[in-house]
């Protein structure tokens, strides 16, 4: 690994671990928000979603803008924006307060995926590893965020957390901002061509967006498009109520003041980590949609079994809890291989933009669409409505496995048709 790849190995993992931080310790702090704040989950749904909403939405022209400014500069961005929100989510006032940073938070954190994926595409040697290196350190920073915010409110008030959590960030901006990285140090060595898609001149083009879009949805990215927004609706309308409740299905007695369902989310989305690494391995193999169809279909059975089986004891409750942090997590890496080789390398950079508005824009709904069900029918509605959509999700990926069947077949065919001719035929 050269020096360059280890700059940015230092920096993607800074980056991707914080953004995971704040991105699950804000269902952490809902457990204290329903209690203190007097809201309906319904009101808090929206509330949140809105910050997420915008996490997702913004993917979009975060690729562009770090195409046009630089990945490293649009990271650095990134960081001090999350800070600065966590930083006035302890500040602020009231339900507007809370909204209003949490939207911050979401439009400075939106910034990240596509910068960060950019960075790696672009100026690493050993990409494969690097990209494990950078879903390992996002899957730290979705467990040890809630398990350090859970902690900490322990000992003292929400809004003292919120601020400390806001501090490493704005440090780690600076940092980002004075690191030296060469962003095209392997786009000659690896893919032999210049590094035309990161200059300014052709970032800004008129119409280069439209372009780009138009070959995207073109080249059979349209389902995955729509594969991705059904696994973001079940991953954000899983996780967002998530804490507040496990908490009454824990049998153990424990002190009022420790609240046991934030520690096994934390502890579900620790297990996560395992699940990043099987599904990175799976998704090196052949018939990547049939796996995702199969692992999909998987988390609606775990929405089905969740509260019968939770609700048998205390073991029951981590026995689910450790399938879900593990399936939910594998899904991950399956879809991002799907995205690749759903589209055209000229297009992939505004791939991942629209991946990450489908997966946390879209996806933000979820959160909506939890609270709202909660409210009307509790936790049954939920958990069946959230098994709906992972069943949707499983059949449209089974749908897409059977398209490329389809399309290797006839491209094998047509191959031998024209290299052999009649030949071809008499060597099957």
């Amino acid at each position: 690994m050269t020096d360059n790849d280890r700059s940015i190995v230092a920096l993607v993992t800074m980056g991707h671990g914080l953004v995971h931080t704040y991105e699950l310790s804000i269902p952490i702090f809902m457990t204290v928000w329903l209690a203190q704040m007097g809201s309906s989950e319904a009101t808090l749904g929206v509330l949140v979603g809105a910050g997420y909403l915008l996490f997702g939405v913004g993917a979009l022209p975060g690729g562009l803008l770090a195409d046009r400014f630089g990945a490293r500069r649009l990271i650095a961005l990134c960081l001090a924006g999350m800070g600065g929100a966590f930083v006035l989510l302890g500040l602020l006032p009231g339900m507007w307060g809370l909204g209003t940073a949490l939207v911050a938070w979401g439009a400075a954190a939106s910034l990240y995926h596509p910068a960060g994926l950019a960075l790696i595409s672009t100026g690493v040697q050993q990409r494969g590893r690097v990209l494990a290196y950078h879903g390992i350190a996002g899957n730290v920073g979705i467990a040890g965020g809630p398990l350090l915010t859970a902690l900490l409110l322990v000992w003292v008030d929400w809004p003292v957390v919120a601020v400390l959590l806001g501090l490493p960030a704005l440090g780690a901006a600076v940092r980002a901002w004075r690191m030296p990285v060469d962003e095209t140090a392997a786009v000659v060595q690896r893919e032999g061509t210049e590094a035309q898609p990161l200059s300014p001149a052709s970032a800004g083009e008129g119409g280069a967006l439209w372009r780009q879009t138009r070959r995207l949805f073109s080249s059979g990215f349209a389902g995955v498009f729509v594969l991705v927004a059904l696994s973001g609706l079940y991953y954000r309308g899983m996780l967002t109520f998530l804490p507040d409740l496990l908490t009454p299905l824990v049998t153990v007695d424990l002190p009022v003041e420790v609240a046991p369902g934030r520690y096994v989310y934390a502890g579900l989305l620790a297990v996560g980590i395992g699940g990043q690494y099987v599904g990175g391995r799976l998704s090196e193999r052949d018939g990547i949609e049939r796996t995702l169809a199969g692992a999909l279909g998987g988390l609606a059975g775990i929405a089905v079994l969740f509260l019968p089986v939770a609700g048998l004891g205390t073991g029951g409750l981590l026995a689910m809890s450790a399938a879900l942090g593990f399936v939910l997590f594998l899904v991950q890496p399956l879809y991002q291989a799907a995205v690749a080789e759903a589209t055209p390398p000229q297009a992939r950079g505004v791939s991942y933009g629209y991946t990450y508005l489908a997966i946390f824009g879209v996806g933000a709904l979820g959160a909506a669409l939890a609270g709202a069900l909660l409210q009307r029918a509790g936790p049954p509605l939920l958990f069946g409505g959230l098994a709906v959509i992972a069943l949707a999700a499983a059949g449209l990926s089974a749908v897409l496995a059977r398209r490329r069947t389809a399309r290797e077949r006839a491209a094998f065919e047509g191959g031998c048709g024209r290299v052999g001719g009649g030949g071809c035929e008499e060597g099957q």
